[in-house]
């Protein structure tokens, strides 16, 4: 790898990961709401996004919004980095990712004996166990479940999901910049904060337009803890869910999902681009 690609790698790493702070940031709080309306099924817990946020800051404080895992993620890295590795293999950060996105849909899931009493919900509808941290969740999948069954469940679901959804957000942010570029008479390079911004937000729109069924899905089987039965789980998951709500089932919390993605997927591409133009001219 020649000199001018390295620079241009680390640039785009830098970025990269400016711009996935700023996303984590700004989208959590929609992003646990989004999870807890996927997965209250038939309990009915709340009338809506607005009620869920509400009961969830009341009952178990504003930082319960922010249940983000950059803990678990750095770990599950560690966990496979070995003394002759500067740089994880792509399969491995993979790995990590799906278990960070696990355990996140564990514990944004959970809810403390405070809320589930608030909430009426009868012995058995919620986990009894609340787990303090990524770590001790993460001790209690292994040690019940493996890693394949446990740590590892759900990956197919989430792979089906990946390949949509990237397609709609970067496609999506693509042209809604070229756009805005050819009405200004600029490149694309170009474009201003507000514009970015402007771009950024249709990427996180067709984003979710283009998954969001599969988005349901998945995290219904990654907060449930029964076998899951080969590829037959997505099959038997959708049924399930069908069951339970009809077709609405499959679009719930698409309003805080839209409501997410709008300033978080803006700042995820407008602070990329920003970061990554100020680096090739400074560095």
């Amino acid at each position: 790898m020649g000199s001018s690609s390295l620079h241009d790698g680390i640039i785009d790493f830098f970025s990269g990961s400016v711009a996935g702070m700023g996303q984590t940031a700004v989208g959590q709080p929609f992003d646990t709401v989004k999870t807890r309306l996927q997965i209250e099924g038939r309990q009915q817990r709340f009338r809506g996004p607005l009620d869920c946020a509400i009961q969830t800051v009341r009952h178990e404080g504003f930082a319960s919004l922010y249940k983000v895992l950059f803990a678990s993620y750095s770990q599950a890295k560690e966990w496979q980095r070995t003394d002759a590795q500067d740089h994880l293999a792509l399969h491995q950060i993979a790995f990590a990712g799906g278990f960070a996105e696990l355990l996140k849909i564990r514990l944004q899931g959970q809810y403390t004996p405070l809320a589930q009493h608030a909430s009426h919900l009868a012995p058995g509808q919620a986990s009894q166990t609340i787990y303090r941290g990524p770590f001790q969740l993460a001790r209690t999948i292994l040690t019940t479940h493996g890693v394949r069954r446990g740590l590892l469940r759900g990956f197919w679901i989430t792979m089906l999901r990946e390949i949509p959804a990237n397609m709609g957000f970067y496609t999506g942010f693509e042209v809604a910049k070229r756009w805005l570029a050819a009405q200004r008479n600029v490149s694309p390079d170009q474009l201003g904060i507000g514009q970015l911004l402007m771009a950024g937000a249709c990427g996180g729109i067709s984003y979710w337009s283009c998954c969001y069924p599969l988005d349901v899905i998945k995290s219904t089987v990654q907060y449930q803890t029964k076998p899951l039965r080969s590829l037959s789980y997505i099959q038997e998951t959708i049924r399930e869910l069908y069951q339970q709500g009809g077709l609405r089932a499959f679009t719930k919390g698409f309003t805080p999902t839209l409501l997410r993605s709008l300033p978080a997927a803006a700042t995820t591409f407008s602070v990329y681009e920003l970061t990554s133009r100020f680096l090739r001219v400074t560095v």
